[in-house]
């Protein structure tokens, strides 16, 4: 199964950091949050990943294309002009990275990468700065148990977010960003269908709004309950918790050795 992974938007709520660099690629631990999302993925045997870049997407490809440098030790011989390489630690990982616009909208993004996911049974598909604990094999199987268009995980911080009304595990209604009511909301994680890319009109569409809305309407919205860790890095101070966690030794999110 693929896992697609938007990382084309401004972040301008980071601009501490994102004025030089793609929010995914905002570092905790010293390693880009989108390599922890990778890592999660990866734990649960999804090592296909297509990046929607946008923003500087020229930092996200310089990345991966020197990744086996940058995850290695090595020593350059100048005067014979030689690399060696002491220590490789490589990854399972296949990435496709796709230049999604800087303008577009986030159902824009999966627009423009529908070819590669057309024809498979179902894909993954998150935002590239949350991580969480969540356990994506169980989720995967629960979207192949119900048998309609698309999963969304469920979670439950403060109200910020997509508010999701759940009545037998079926999205009856959602809410943009609703100013806080205790709800359980949109956590961002989602195992679909290639059946939801048909809602997909251009560039400016926005998943969260009317696709989203048309797949509750019809009752084609269902939804996994993730009662544990998540945690997106909207804010300078959520990448200082996110840091601080890592930084303990007790990431909630990390379930990799």
């Amino acid at each position: 199964m693929k896992a697609i992974i938007l990382a084309g938007g401004l972040g301008t709520r980071l601009s501490e950091e994102t004025l030089l660099k793609p929010k995914p690629m905002v570092e905790i631990g010293g390693m880009p949050i989108l390599w922890h999302i990778l890592k999660i993925y990866s734990h649960h045997g999804i090592n296909d990943f297509i990046i929607c870049c946008g923003y500087k997407s020229y930092i996200i490809k310089e990345y991966f294309a020197n990744y086996f440098l940058h995850m290695s030790d090595v020593t350059f011989d100048m005067r014979n002009n030689e690399m060696i390489v002491h220590q490789k630690r490589v990854e399972p990982w296949k990435v496709t990275l796709v230049d999604t616009g800087e303008n577009s909208m986030t159902g824009g993004r999966l627009r423009r990468v529908s070819h590669l996911v057309r024809d498979d049974e179902a894909f993954c598909f998150t935002y590239g700065d949350g991580v969480t604990d969540l356990d994506i094999s169980a989720t995967i199987d629960f979207h192949k148990g119900h048998g309609k268009s698309a999963t969304v995980v469920g979670v439950h911080p403060p109200g910020r977010f997509g508010a999701l009304e759940i009545a037998n595990n079926r999205v009856v209604s959602f809410k943009e960003k609703p100013q806080g009511d205790g709800a359980m909301i949109n956590g961002g994680f989602f195992v679909l269908s290639p059946r939801v890319l048909a809602l997909l009109r251009d560039d400016a569409t926005i998943w969260e709004q009317e696709p989203m809305q048309q797949l509750t309407g019809t009752g084609e919205l269902m939804c996994f309950e993730h009662n544990g860790f998540w945690q997106p890095m909207d804010t300078l101070r959520d990448k200082t918790l996110l840091e601080n966690l890592w930084n303990s030794g007790q990431a909630p999110w990390k379930k990799w050795n």
